[in-house]
């Protein structure tokens, strides 16, 4: 079992038993709004004696009607079921403003935490409608044919909105473009109005005043997109300024007061500096607000490593609260080092609680925080046990598994889905620091990784996170550029491929819907009504 004392959120709490924490470390733990995961599931008698498991939920299958005598396709048994009707996110703001940044990012966010989201960027139906850019004229106010182009490309792209988020399963359509007109804006809400459905339309206005921001974006974006393949860089900015001119001359802002104050909004104020939200009506667009509330565009590395290999690492068991072995207290010597060269400025360190995280950092010359939220995935009943004595003693479980690695749930334990859950609150904080080395474990770092590098929920579980091994991650543009550095010690590996699964000629479940109960888990849950 492991061992820990249980802490509140420091901003509100202070800890009751200072002596249960180690010495050199400083307490932390994530936010207090975070769900329960992670935490082990509290047992109940029911009236036959029998233990209740309240982490466990009896399943339910939910049959979907036919569409055009076509089989609905199935979800997946432990994805969300969204009652919320869809969200369209209309993005405005004169070009160079992060507009598509903020698109990027914000659907890397909503994707991760299980909101399907896709963006549809307008310039890119534009190019595609006009092969050949020519200059900024094609933006000019009183280009009528230009106009009718854009108008049109516009529409393409409502409309493929409404077939992703009708037909396609989408919950979120980010519409990325400079809509800096009411006539367009109106245009988007009369779609949202008309339709055969009901959308929540949510708008993100990114206004920037400042030179030296517009000009970054221009130099490391415009530049280089397809509009400019064939010219010099000189001529690029020069021309991309010229189109800002053109948007200037036509553009309204979002006004609180009077046109738009009954709009759900936010306004992102140089590059966060200021916000002004307006009529927030939704979890979506709460959990939208909060997000873009704490991410920035600063330059910083964030640094993830798995902790030293473990005892338990070399015997194959999984979990448990083991100390290092001789090789990963010799890593643990050799990631102090590292950091010493690499001399990040104002570098913070977080660990888990568990007992190798802790003492992976301890010869660092660094105060480190430990998160509660950074423990390693709960395996349940399948705790500190090898994939071979779970395979002989839960043979359906091990099988299971395999077949559906992101939503399966160990008997009273955790799935990789919960574990997205729990680490949220840690993405949060990320986003708001500098320079950050984070120490966990495969599963953790596995679901850190999958957020900054867009990685679907089915590939998550299978990312390579190798121990004695750092990830040095450093935000770009439009995404995150990975260096893997080895600290050159030696480590037993801990990774397993995704395995094939071979399904008979009468089984119509696929991997990911296919009903996870099994034997251990309908005896956990039989009484869950």
């Amino acid at each position: 079992m492991r061992t820990g004392h249980i802490e509140k959120s420091s901003a509100n709490y202070t800890q009751t038993d200072k002596s249960l924490a180690p010495t050199t470390a400083i307490s932390s733990s994530s936010s207090l709004l975070s769900p329960p995961t992670g935490i082990r599931a509290t047992r109940l008698l029911r009236a036959d004696g029998m233990p209740r498991e309240l982490t466990q939920n009896r399943t339910q299958k939910i049959w979907v009607p036919a569409k055009d005598d076509k089989p609905a396709p199935r979800r997946a048994a432990g994805a969300p079921h969204f009652a919320n009707p869809p969200t369209v996110i209309v993005m405005v703001g004169l070009p160079a403003r992060g507009k598509t940044y903020i698109s990027k990012k914000l659907t890397r966010y909503l994707n991760w935490i299980g909101m399907p989201t896709k963006v549809f960027n307008v310039g890119e139906y534009r190019r595609e409608a006009v092969k050949n850019y020519s200059s900024y004229d094609f933006f000019k106010p009183d280009n009528e044919c230009a106009f009718k182009i854009r108008q049109q490309c516009a529409l393409a792209a409502l409309r493929d909105v409404k077939s992703y988020l009708k037909d396609e399963g989408g919950q979120v359509a980010v519409f990325d473009a400079t809509n800096t007109t009411r006539e367009r804006r109106d245009m988007i809400l009369q779609f949202g109005s008309e339709n055969d459905f009901k959308v929540s339309i949510f708008f993100i206005e990114s206004v920037c005043d400042d030179p030296g921001v517009i000009a970054s974006n221009i130099m490391e974006v415009k530049v280089s997109c397809p509009d400019y393949r064939d010219c010099n860089t000189t001529d690029a900015v020069l021309d991309f300024q010229r189109r800002i001119d053109c948007y200037k001359t036509s553009y309204q802002p979002l006004d609180p007061d009077q046109y738009d104050r009954d709009l759900s909004f936010i306004q992102v104020i140089d590059v966060g500096r200021r916000f002004l939200v307006n009529q927030i009506l939704d979890h979506i667009q709460s959990k939208i607000v909060y997000y873009l509330m704490n991410i920035h565009v600063q330059p910083r590395t964030i640094y993830l490593c798995r902790h030293g290999e473990s005892t338990d690492n070399l015997e194959g068991r999984l979990g448990g609260d083991a100390g290092l072995s001789p090789r990963g207290r010799q890593f643990s010597s050799a990631l102090a080092g590292f950091v010493e060269e690499q001399k990040p400025k104002d570098l913070k360190v977080w660990t888990s609680q568990l007992c190798c995280s802790i003492q992976t950092a301890e010869h660092l010359r660094v105060p480190y925080e430990q998160w509660k939220a950074l423990n390693e995935i709960d395996a349940g009943m399948c705790e500190e046990m090898t994939y071979d004595e779970i395979k002989e003693k839960f043979p359906e479980e091990f099988a299971l598994r395999d077949e559906d690695k992101y939503y399966y749930r160990y008997p009273a334990g955790e799935s990789y889905q919960d574990l997205v859950q729990r680490v949220e609150p840690v993405i949060m904080d990320l986003e708001r620091q500098a320079n950050v080395l984070v120490i966990c474990h495969q599963a953790v770092m596995r679901c850190l990784l999958a957020y900054f590098l867009d990685k679907s929920a089915e590939e998550m579980p299978y990312l390579k996170c190798p121990l004695h091994t750092v990830l040095k991650l450093t935000p770009v543009a439009y995404g995150c550029k990975v260096e893997s550095i080895s600290l050159n010690v030696e480590a037993v590996n801990t990774h397993r491929d995704r395995p094939e699964v071979t399904l008979h000629s009468t089984d119509h479940w696929t991997r990911s819907s296919r009903p996870r109960r099994t034997k251990v888990n309908r005896w956990l849950g039989q009484v869950c009504l």
